[in-house]
């Protein structure tokens, strides 16, 4: 593979985002790729920057790291099915290798547990889902 992959950061919690892409930076240079990172306001936003980004065709695949932790009204249920579908939108219809690393959870500990590389590495796998993806549009889409 010889494109770059983008990291989608959505800097609403940074220590918890920190985490999250040190597993994906981890797995990317295991598997010896190149990135470049961007930093948007909330997950609302990642599916609108993949898709400003997929424009350029200078991206294998996308990264999505984010958390949302759920607070006193409804809007965590918008945010995170929201941010999920567009990203799934655009996956199915754009055909673009997208690992979605957006964590979803009622509280930080739910969060730690799932960002840190010691632990779930959700980070890690949305970097490793991405590869995957994109190996597999390879084969198929010529």
């Amino acid at each position: 593979m010889s494109k770059k992959f983008l990291i989608i950061e959505a800097r609403f919690y940074n220590d918890i985002l920190d985490a999250l892409v040190d597993g994906a930076i981890q797995q990317l240079a295991l598997n010896k790729l190149e990135y470049e990172r961007l930093e948007v306001p909330g997950a609302l936003e990642i599916p609108t920057a993949v898709a400003m980004a997929a424009h350029t065709g200078s991206y294998a695949g996308f990264i999505a790291l984010g958390c949302v932790i759920r607070g006193e009204t409804s809007h965590y249920d918008t945010v995170s099915n929201e941010s999920a579908r567009g990203l799934m939108q655009l996956s199915c219809e754009r055909h673009l290798a997208i690992g979605n690393g957006i964590i979803t959870v009622e509280n930080k500990e739910q969060a730690w547990a799932r960002a840190r590389v010691s632990d779930k590495d959700k980070g890690g796998e949305a970097a490793l889902a991405a590869i995957k993806m994109h190996s597999i549009k390879e084969r198929y889409i010529k």
